[in-house]
């Protein structure tokens, strides 16, 4: 009796862990769950609170450009309690600086845009759009920033990344909000959940091609700030459209660089003519 008992113990506790086996739920990391909201919702709701905002800013003149340009890229988050504009008719939360007046010209001010929303499909950027104004605060030049994204080690490199040269002598200020072609447009985004191989039901309604586009929303968090070396690597390096199908890495090979092979046969090549025509040559009468 005192075999048995351990033996019908050590039974029961296998059955209750075969049992669980069967009925726990597959835990699934929380950037490939299925959104809980819909992208178009939480966008329509995103443009609904910045139209029922009211403006402080119609001008240029209006803005208040008391903070200077950030040394380094800094990161504001632009939305809800963020001030207005209106400018050519659209609502903009905005950002307005003071240029740094001992930076050799031309420099370059960086930008990044973060993803909004907690997963990759259910999410929107803030697209920038810049303004460079004189001492007068008359326009000088104005120009929508593209996006290019770059997936780093670090949230410093991984983002939508954009820049913007800085050459005029007479720029005094920087605005920087977002026009309505910006909030109505896309930014091509390659690096999709869908590329990830997985057997759990968090791959339904994903994209199958591994890239699809990122659309622009009204608010966000967004780096401003003159470039750095980091900003600088993410920028060279990132992935601003669908790359172009080419011929095949060997292909592109030949192509790109000599092949010694085929330049030693050539040269062996002409060589042996020029003896063998030395040679039949010399043995004529």
């Amino acid at each position: 009796m005192s075999h048995r008992f351990p033996a019908t113990i050590a039974a029961l506790a296998l059955a209750v862990l075969l049992a669980g086996c069967h009925t726990a739920k597959v835990l699934i990391p929380p950037n490939l769950r299925p959104p809980s909201e819909n992208t178009g919702d939480a966008l329509k709701l995103a443009q609904q609170q910045l139209l029922q905002a009211s403006p402080c800013c119609s001008s240029f003149a209006d803005f208040s450009y008391s903070s200077t340009l950030p040394w380094q890229p800094q990161k504001f988050t632009l939305g809800s309690g963020s001030m207005v504009a209106n400018l050519n008719g659209t609502h903009s939360y905005f950002l307005a600086f003071r240029l740094p007046a001992d930076v050799k010209l031309p420099y370059r001010v960086a930008m990044k845009s973060e993803l909004n929303g907690r997963w990759l499909h259910a999410s929107y950027l803030f697209a920038p759009t810049i303004v460079l104004l004189d001492e007068a605060f008359q326009p000088i030049r104005s120009e929508d920033i593209g996006l290019c994204e770059h997936m780093g080690w670090s949230d410093e490199t991984t983002g939508a990344f954009g820049s913007v040269k800085v050459n005029e002598p007479q720029a005094r200020y920087l605005l920087v909000y977002s026009s309505a072609e910006q909030q109505s447009g896309k930014t091509y985004w390659e690096q999709s959940p869908a590329s990830i191989s997985t057997t759990t039901t968090a791959t339904l309604k994903m994209n199958s091609t591994g890239s699809f586009s990122i659309p622009h929303g009204p608010d966000g968090s967004l780096w401003v700030g003159l470039m750095n070396k980091t900003y600088e690597k993410a920028i060279d390096n990132a992935i601003c459209k669908k790359a172009e199908k080419g011929d095949g890495v060997l292909n592109t090979l030949r192509t790109a660089l000599p092949l010694p092979w085929i330049n030693s046969n050539t040269s062996n090549g002409s060589s042996g003519s020029s003896n063998d025509s030395k040679t039949n040559h010399r043995s004529s009468p």
